[in-house]
């Protein structure tokens, strides 16, 4: 079968995340986003790609700041309320029935019930006619215990991470479950020591 082009989301889940930010009013603002990534291991940069016409990019504009909220399938009631239009005056976490996560380093809340939070400050903006890539700089990262394994590591099982496959119809909603198959970064390496080892070292 062939597809257009546009529909290539289609073929990859993408995940689903709730940017948070604040107007230069201080009115609070939610957006869903599906593409989203971090850039590269192990720098602590992430991006977003933004329609010209949303809230979320005046916001970040304007304030320089937005959290990048991760959340569960449990949250995929919350996509049309925060997506769909409302005036820049709307307050959208009340609009949602959404509770704040107040942030340690900037000023924009996190969302209460999420599994993860970057709190991000922005680092560069690409703009091109259709589009903005936002790109961020991570100041905080917290997750969520309830979803860490006994050693500590990133459980999605537990998570059950939001995610979103396009359809020529609409969004199918989906998420990820653990394969249980463990390969280190150090294999893809002749030596097998993976470089960049030292900087994830757990610290005390």
């Amino acid at each position: 079968m062939l597809l257009k082009p546009m529909m290539r989301e289609g073929l990859i889940p993408l995940p689903v995340a709730f940017i948070s930010t604040i107007s230069k009013d201080g009115v609070r603002n939610i957006a869903p986003y599906a593409c989203v990534m971090p850039v590269l291991r192990p720098l602590d940069l992430i991006c977003i790609a933004s329609a010209l016409k949303r809230d979320t990019l005046v916001n970040i504009r304007d304030t320089g700041q937005f959290v990048i909220n991760m959340v569960g399938a449990d949250f995929s009631d919350k996509v049309i309320p925060t997506a769909r239009f409302s005036p820049p005056e709307a307050d959208e976490f009340e609009l949602a029935g959404l509770a704040e996560k107040p942030s340690e380093m900037i000023d924009p809340p996190g969302i209460a019930g999420g599994y993860a939070w970057m709190e991000c400050e922005l680092f560069k903006l690409y703009e091109e006619p259709q589009y903005v890539l936002v790109m961020g700089r991570v100041v905080r990262l917290e997750v969520a215990d309830a979803v860490l394994d006994a050693e500590g590591e990133f459980d999605v099982n537990k998570a059950r991470p939001l995610m979103m496959a396009g359809t020529h119809k609409g969004m199918r909603f989906c998420t990820v479950a653990d394969m249980d198959h463990f390969v280190p970064f150090g294999a893809m390496f002749a030596n097998g020591q993976d470089p960049l080892a030292a900087k994830y070292q757990k610290t005390p």
